[in-house]
């Protein structure tokens, strides 16, 4: 598509108005009447009178008629008709809002012998005869926004293409332009800390600023409940984009839903907002001491009569010794109406007292027991368990025995194994069968059950079948490896 050049204009003779909607498409149709034709021999609508065109020819020209700009009135019919553009193509409305409105057309399918100049738009209002030019010399633009216009104008529009000859005949939008007001349906849009509870305690203000859209400027109400507020205590202040509750000082009586509801010739939007004013609860209605045994007191309360117009986080649980007279928090936010307090001292006489606690704090008092819980010392008696003595005695077992070695000579080589035994046993090393404690060539080792004969530099006469014996007073055993010092080969 051929990109349309575009033009701005202020509607000629029409009341200029201000408007800060959004331009939105027209919604309802142009209406059905069509530009009026003027029949031959009467006035045209244009305001001059349709003649026949050999009689214009014989006339003198008049100067004020060639002063005047060039439009669709001023073509000469005795022009030739390839000297005069034909009508333009596909007039089209293209935007309407409150205060404009938007044209378009496409260029004609002839454009003259003498070259085209531009095109000349003109505009009639509704029951008038006369056409207004919006641009007083034609413009080489396709597309073209009125502006200033005010809301209940109807008027009709046409376009015609301008040579150096003069103007073609015009093409004509029959359907009737009506400029509107635009009307925007209310919405609400409800702050993210007002979606959920707002929780707010006792003498503090109350302050719930809901923005909302709309054009023209809806009607705001409010209720409490489905109920209408009390003026004496609530405020409502509106504005042309928001709504404003405001309450000095809450009392638990103002919790409850407020709705905002929005209205606009026929539209509405509402919002809900919950709003919660609490305070402090009231102490436990009473409290008794159950049983006392060894270092512990257990205790029992009633639930209070008022939570504050909320539910319980839980009780705060406090002790004081009858000597010192100093409280002492033991539990925090216990949930059952009944516990425990254990770790008391012993010969030391305790008092107990019991708060409420709600999203506001602790209650303003408590209740307290009225015995005391004396903590006495009591005789223990040990009864030792019997304990049988377990008896580990074991004859000696290798659990990791000896594994064949092949070494160098003149390199110190380990043999070692694993032995598990109780009581310990003694252990022998013997080479091809015969004893080899006491020669310094050998070190015997014997540590956590394992047993390491180190040969040191041991040469070719080294070699032969190395023996471990492990000997206690319930038996013994032996293990039995291959070792083999072999010379390196020399090259």
């Amino acid at each position: 598509m051929t990109e349309k050049a575009t033009s701005e204009a202020p509607a000629c003779g029409l009341e200029e108005t201000t408007s800060e909607s959004a331009h939105v498409p027209l919604t309802e149709p142009f209406g059905d009447t069509a530009a009026p034709q003027a029949p031959e021999g009467e006035q045209a609508p244009g305001g001059q009178q349709a003649s026949d065109p050999q009689e214009s020819a014989l006339q003198p020209p008049d100067p004020a008629a060639s002063a005047a700009p060039a439009g669709p009135a001023a073509t000469d019919p005795a022009l030739p008709r390839e000297d005069v553009p034909s009508a333009p193509l596909l007039l089209a409305v293209e935007d309407v809002s409150d205060s404009s409105v938007t044209v378009s057309w496409e260029p004609p399918e002839r454009l003259g012998r003498l070259g085209l100049q531009g095109y000349v738009l003109e505009l009639r209002r509704e029951g008038a005869l006369d056409w207004v030019p919006v641009n007083a010399r034609p413009m080489m633009v396709t597309q073209q926004t009125l502006r200033n216009l005010a809301v209940g104008d109807k008027f009709f529009v046409r376009v015609a293409a301008v040579s150096s000859a003069g103007a073609g005949p015009p093409a004509v939008l029959e359907r009737l332009i009506h400029i509107q007001e635009t009307i925007e349906a209310p919405k609400i849009r409800v702050p993210r800390h007002l979606r959920q509870t707002y929780i707010r305690q006792v003498g503090e203000s109350i302050n719930l600023q809901i923005p909302f859209q709309g054009n023209p400027k809806p009607q705001a109400l409010w209720t409490h409940n489905g109920h209408a507020l009390d003026s004496q205590r609530v405020s409502v202040r509106t504005g042309d984009q928001d709504s404003i509750l405001f309450i000095r000082s809450a009392q638990r009586s103002d919790s409850g839903c407020y709705e905002l509801t929005v209205q606009l010739k026929g539209l509405e939007a509402k919002a809900a907002i919950n709003i919660l004013v609490i305070e402090k609860p009231g102490p436990p209605r009473s409290i008794r001491l159950l049983d006392v045994w060894n270092c512990n007191a257990t205790l029992e309360w009633t639930p209070p009569q008022d939570t504050g117009n909320t539910e319980l986080l839980g009780y705060t649980v406090q002790k004081a010794d009858k000597k010192t007279g100093q409280w002492f928090t033991v539990l925090e936010r216990c949930h059952p109406t009944s516990c425990t307090v254990s770790d008391l001292i012993v010969g030391n006489s305790y008092s107990f007292r019991v708060f409420s606690e709600n999203l506001c704090g602790l209650s303003a008092s408590a209740a307290v027991t009225k015995e005391l819980a004396h903590i006495v010392k009591t005789d223990i008696v040990a009864k030792p368990k019997s304990f049988v003595e377990r008896d580990f005695s074991e004859a000696p077992s290798f659990t990791q025995p000896l594994a064949d070695h092949t070494s160098t000579p003149g390199y110190s080589t380990q043999l070692s194994c694993s032995v598990r035994a109780s009581p310990k046993p003694k252990i022998i090393w013997m080479k091809n069968k015969m004893d080899i404690q006491g020669d310094p060539k050998y070190r015997a080792l014997s540590e956590q059950g394992v047993c390491t004969l180190e040969i040191r530099k041991p040469s070719p006469f080294d070699s032969g079948v190395y023996t471990c014996k492990a000997i206690n007073v319930l038996g013994e055993a032996s293990v039995d490896c291959r070792l083999e010092v072999k010379a390196s080969a020399t090259h």
